[in-house]
Order: C-alpha cells, then sequence, then structure tokens
C-alpha cells in the first residue's frame, strides 16, 4: 500500500491521501501533529510527504510515526523546503539542510533521534513543484527558471552536502530538498529477538 501524507490539493491516485481538511481526493482526515496515525504497524510500503512536515511542530515524533507505520524495507520519500529558503512560507516552523538523515543513523553522535532509516538519496531544487509554478508565472518566466533551475540543480547534486553548506546562498537558495530514505528490513528488535529467542 502507498500512503500520501499531507496531500492537499494534490491527491495521488492509487495512494491512501490523508489531510488535516475534508476536500476532494482526500480518504483520511487527520492533522499529522496528533499521533498516533490511524493506520497499522508497517501498513505501507511506500511513504510519500511532499512538502508537510515542515509545517508540523514536532519532526522526529512525526518521523517515529512514520517509521512506525512504514513496514520493513518500505520507502519514504519526503520533500521539504531547504534552510536556505525555508521561511519563505508564512506557516513554515523550519526548513532543512543535507544533513536530516544523519539522525536516523545510529552512528551518528551528534544526535540519534531513535529510529533507523537508511538515506538513499539526497536531492536540491532550485526550482520546486512546478505544478504550482505553472498556475503563478506567465509561461516565459516559467520555462526560463525551469531551465535555469535544471542547470543549477546538476551542480548542485553533484554533491549536496558541500551545495547545502557552502555555496546555496550563492544562487538565492534552494527551494526544495528531497530525501529518499528505507526502513531497514529488520527492526532492531527483530535481531535482538533472534540473538535472544
Amino acid at each position: 500500500m502507498r500512503l500520501n501524507l499531507g496531500c492537499g490539493c494534490y491527491p495521488i491516485k492509487g495512494y491512501v491521501n490523508v489531510d488535516r481538511f475534508p476536500m476532494a481526493g482526500v480518504d483520511v482526515v487527520h492533522d499529522l501533529s496528533v499521533i498516533p496515525y490511524p493506520f497499522k504497524d508497517g501498513q505501507f510500503d511506500f511513504i510519500e510527504a511532499d512538502h508537510v512536515i515542515e509545517h508540523l511542530p514536532e519532526v522526529f515524533p512525526v518521523m517515529r510515526e512514520i517509521h512506525r507505520i512504514l513496514a520493513p524495507g518500505g520507502v519514504l520519500v519526503m520533500r521539504t523546503p531547504h534552510f536556505s529558503r525555508g521561511y519563505a512560507h508564512p506557516e513554515h516552523r523550519r526548513g532543512f539542510d543535507a544533513t536530516f538523515p544523519s539522525y536516523f543513523d545510529p552512528e551518528f553522535p551528534g544526535g540519534f533521534s531513535g529510529v533507523q532509516f537508511v538515506c538513499e538519496k539526497v536531492r536540491l531544487r532550485w526550482f520546486a513543484q512546478p505544478y504550482l509554478k505553472r498556475s503563478v508565472l506567465p509561461r516565459p518566466l516559467y520555462l526560463i527558471a525551469k531551465c535555469v533551475g535544471s542547470v543549477i540543480d546538476c551542480l548542485a547534486n553533484i554533491w549536496p552536502l558541500l551545495c547545502s553548506r557552502l555555496w546555496c546562498f550563492y544562487v538565492g537558495g534552494f527551494e526544495e530538498i528531497e530525501f529518499i530514505m528505507r526502513k531497514p528490513p529488520r527492526s532492531e528488535a527483530d535481531a535482538e529477538q533472534q540473538k535472544n529467542p
């Protein structure tokens, strides 16, 4: 099963679409700041969270809840504002950096969050959410920004950590950072149970 958290006006066909407001295409009405979510442990193989987590008051409890409802080996695709432009929206509480996945690595001495995700990819986007931009920008400006963004993205994603920390502000910041993370196939509790039957 596939889950789309905080779908807003953009539900995805074939997904369980969740939003706090009852609108067209929303399958489950739930405020994502309220935990637990109305789903079973390991219910979803794929979870998408597109520009939602930056609106929520607490990040790590939400990530623990996503971990709970994601099946072992399941994938989380999370898109959020990069910190260089993270506060462009009046309801954004934070922006994110390329180091965010470190908090889900048990080897991270700076503050493991308690749940493990394996980061498969980090991608920066200078010109994000084209489906939204198409409706608010004049066509020539949209096409120019899309082309410029493609070049900047290509350079930034050679080494996202370096860009995120060193030169992101030279290009006016990045609108979006995408994290593709996988829940390990076996949880630490499963491994511990196998060692001590």
